[in-house]
């Protein structure tokens, strides 16, 4: 997914630009640091205290430099409009997150006020339309039978959360103003790896398997996660 972030982030602003980005939901900073070292000025938004803890720590570690181009906020992504001014921000981040919120709608709204125009929106869902593969792959025939008529589902935490169909967030995006410009699918062949597992040999290979599946039909339609790329118009 990093991949295809900066590939849209490259087409999209002029190279060496320091945008200013925003990470809602951005866990332990995986993301935010990564898009600091690179040059860009990242604040992250986080509910969690320990996710916030995490992040802060790994922060850190980094050379000072990185440290001044991160801002962390302990808050929900939901009032966003309560920290910052709407048009603040050249990117806005929300991965991982959509799955935990019954009733989206606001939620997204208030993302696209934060993009100045012309502004990245890259959202990170669970695919409802692919449901099935996960359980129908691990020969779970029942649950994989129900998988096809519902858009709920159990992680791997153990939370009950939901998933989102491609076309209601299309339209859902084009609703707030940001129209999706790019989609692609993410784990389309590894998302029945464990968690746990130890780097096989050979990942450049898999990786760019991966990547190639991500932007290729039919195969992005059925992966587990849609990594959903609009921009403010």
């Amino acid at each position: 997914m990093a991949r295809q972030l900066d590939e849209q982030i490259a087409g999209r602003f002029p190279v060496g630009q320091r945008l200013r980005v925003l990470d809602v939901g951005m866990g332990q900073g995986t993301q935010a640091l990564r898009l600091a070292r690179a040059g860009h000025h990242v604040t992250g938004v986080e509910r969690e205290p320990t996710m916030v803890a995490a992040a802060r720590e790994a922060l850190a570690g980094e050379p000072e430099g990185i440290r001044e181009r991160v801002r962390i906020v302990q808050g929900d992504g939901r009032d966003t409009g309560v920290h910052f001014l709407p048009g603040s921000f050249d990117v806005v981040l929300c991965h991982g997150v959509l799955m935990y919120v019954a009733e989206p709608d606001a939620l997204l709204a208030g993302l696209a006020r934060m993009l100045a125009p012309g502004g990245l929106l890259s959202l990170l869902v669970r695919n409802a339309d692919a449901l099935a593969m996960r359980p129908g792959l691990s020969g779970d025939w029942a649950g994989a039978l129900d998988a096809f008529d519902t858009v709920s589902y159990r992680n791997r935490l153990g939370l009950d959360v939901r998933a989102d169909r491609l076309s209601t967030l299309t339209g859902a995006l084009a609703g707030i103003g940001a129209p999706l410009q790019s989609w692609y699918g993410v784990r389309v062949f590894t998302d029945t790896a464990a968690d746990d597992a130890e780097p096989p040999a050979g990942l450049e290979t898999l990786l760019a398997v991966e990547e190639r599946a991500g932007r290729t039909d039919p195969y992005r339609a059925v992966a587990a996660l849609l990594h959903l790329c609009g921009v403010r118009g």
